[in-house]
C-alpha cells in the first residue's frame, strides 16, 4: 500500500516505508522572513534588537522556521535575537508574550517582531499599541502563514511582511495519488509553492485570501 506523508515529516529509518513527502519548507520560511529583514533593515544604524515569538515547544514549524531565520543572522553581529518566547501559535499567546517583552526597560524593547504564525502576531499588535507604539512602524513585524487575517493586518500597515504557508495540500495529493496508480516514480519530497507578500501587495492579494 503506498504511503504518502503530508503537512508533517516523520523521521524514518527506512526511506521505502513510504512514497513521498508533501508540505511546506519551514526551514525556508524563516529563511524569506529573515531575508526580509535583513534588506529592510540594511539602513538601520546599530545593533537591531529581534523578538522572536516561537510557536509550540518542539513543533516541526516552530523549531525549523527558528532555523531558518537564525541561520541567516549568525555571521551577522548586528541582528540580535534578544526575547524570545513561546506563543503556542494563539493570538492570546502572542498576546502575552508582548506584553512580557515591553516590559523590559524601553532600552531593550525590540525594533524587529518575527512571529512564528499570523495569530501571534495579531496578538502582539495588540499588546504594542496598548503602549502606545505603532506596529509596523515603531516595530517592524514579520509573520508566518498567510491568512486573510494577516492581510487585513497589512492593508492597516499593522504588519509589514507575511511569508506564505501554503495550506491547500489537495491538489498536490491528488496528482501524486494518480501518478503512484500510473506506475511513475515521485520524489521523496514534494515542497508546495510559496511566496512573501509584503504591504505594498497587500491589498491586491487580499481578495485572494
Amino acid at each position: 500500500i503506498p504511503v504518502l506523508i503530508i503537512d508533517r515529516s516523520l523521521h524514518v529509518e527506512d526511506s521505502s516505508l513510504y512514497v513521498t513527502f508533501i508540505g511546506s519548507n519551514f526551514y525556508e520560511e524563516g529563511v524569506k522572513a529573515s531575508k526580509y529583514m535583513i534588506d529592510r533593515m540594511r539602513h538601520h544604524p546599530g545593533t537591531i534588537r529581534i523578538a522572536e515569538l516561537q510557536g509550540t515547544v518542539s513543533s516541526t514549524p516552530s523549531i525549523n522556521r527558528g532555523l531558518g531565520f537564525r541561520k541567516m543572522i549568525e555571521d551577522n553581529p548586528r541582528f540580535q535575537i534578544t526575547q524570545s518566547k513561546p506563543g503556542n501559535f494563539t493570538q492570546s499567546g502572542g498576546k502575552e508574550a508582548m506584553r512580557e517583552f515591553l516590559q523590559e526597560p524601553r532600552s531593550r524593547w525590540p525594533q524587529v517582531l518575527f512571529a512564528h504564525n499570523d495569530d501571534m502576531a495579531i496578538g502582539a499588535i495588540e499588546a504594542i499599541q496598548e503602549v502606545g507604539l505603532k506596529p509596523g512602524s515603531d516595530i517592524i513585524i514579520i509573520s508566518v502563514d498567510g491568512t486573510r487575517r494577516a492581510f487585513e493586518q497589512m492593508v492597516k500597515g499593522h504588519i509589514n511582511a507575511v511569508v506564505e504557508c501554503n495550506p491547500l495540500l489537495g491538489p498536490l495529493v491528488m496528482q501524486a495519488a494518480k501518478e503512484i496508480m500510473s506506475g511513475r516514480t515521485l520524489p521523496k519530497r514534494m515542497i508546495t509553492p510559496e511566496d512573501i507578500f509584503t504591504q505594498e501587495l497587500a491589498d491586491r492579494e487580499l481578495a485572494n485570501r
